[in-house]
């Protein structure tokens, strides 16, 4: 008799465990790769879009506020005259100098702290007495306010460079380390007992197995160290001022309140957060997408 199954040759899914084909019809979905590009206009039509929208919408509802004469000038300035503020900046030949003053202290007290913080991670997640001895002070740490640090480094340190560095790592480097500590705690046993048997001990194992599956919580705890590390800065450079510092943000958004110039406040907020953004951008974000990649976690 012939028969009458009409279904293509080939595997067929399992009738007594549907749940386990399906299961690998997953694991082999993610190890299909997209190889088809995607357009510029696709993409600037996904990322750039959304905030150009959103940047113009609270442009829009500011301008309003303005018109509407909710509050004087002097209280909230139309954004023509940040825009006025930012021009007078530039053609004085200054604005670049403020930026690059703020932001090459931050990314190098950031730096400071990563090679602080990360061999500091590791000794509290692999050494027992160091996690007993140190690790409830970096907790601690964590939640203490960078602004708390100002008064004693200005007193320990003076007016100058140093200070801003002390501040920026006693913010950035608990947050660095507790991060990996994080990560490492978060590692599977197999991993480690696979990589001793190996013969991955030590800083080998640290490097080769440790640290790589450790990735993601580390990358999360140099995340919120940057952050650390800018809000410490921003915090100094406004409350310690001195000719000698040199004019970076902090010092525009307090020179500003000095001479009650909400238009430069305004502008010196738009360019923290503008930088803040651009480093997330430019530095975290396509560090993160390629550790997604490379674990299967993103096409």
């Amino acid at each position: 008799m012939a028969s009458t199954d009409l279904r293509p040759p080939g595997p067929r899914p399992s009738r007594e465990f549907p749940a386990a084909s399906n299961e690998l019809a997953g694991l082999d979905a993610l190890d299909t790769h997209q190889t088809a590009r995607t357009s510029l206009r696709r993409v600037l039509w996904g990322k750039a879009l959304p905030p150009a929208v959103a940047v113009a919408l609270v442009l829009t509802v500011w301008q309003g506020l303005t018109w509407a004469r909710v509050a004087d000038d002097y209280v909230l300035p139309p954004p023509s005259a940040v825009w006025h503020s930012l021009t007078d900046l530039w053609f004085r030949g200054t604005l670049l100098d403020v930026v690059w003053t703020s932001v090459w202290r931050g990314l190098s007290g950031f730096l400071l702290a990563l090679a602080i913080g990360t061999p500091l991670g590791l000794l509290v997640a692999r050494v027992r007495f160091v996690r007993a001895a140190i690790g409830p002070v970096l907790q601690g740490l964590q939640s203490l306010p960078s602004v708390a640090w100002v008064p004693p480094a200005v007193l320990w340190l003076g007016l100058d460079d140093s200070m801003m560095y002390a501040v920026i790592l006693l913010g950035a480097t608990p947050s660095i380390a507790g991060g990996l500590v994080s990560g490492i705690d978060q590692v599977p046993p197999l991993f480690l007992r696979a990589g001793r048997s190996l013969g991955a001990t030590g800083l080998r194992g640290a490097r080769h197995v440790v640290m790589p599956a450790a990735l993601p919580g580390y990358l999360a705890g140099l995340k919120q160290g940057w952050a650390f590390s800018w809000r410490s800065l921003m915090a100094a450079e406004i409350i310690a001022s001195s000719p000698d510092l040199g004019l970076g943000l902090g010092q525009l958004l307090e020179s500003g309140r000095e001479t009650s110039d909400m238009a430069r406040i305004f502008l010196a907020i738009v360019l923290i957060l503008l930088v803040g953004v651009v480093v997330d951008l430019l530095v975290f974000g396509p560090l993160e997408r390629r550790m997604l990649r490379r674990r299967g976690l993103r096409p």
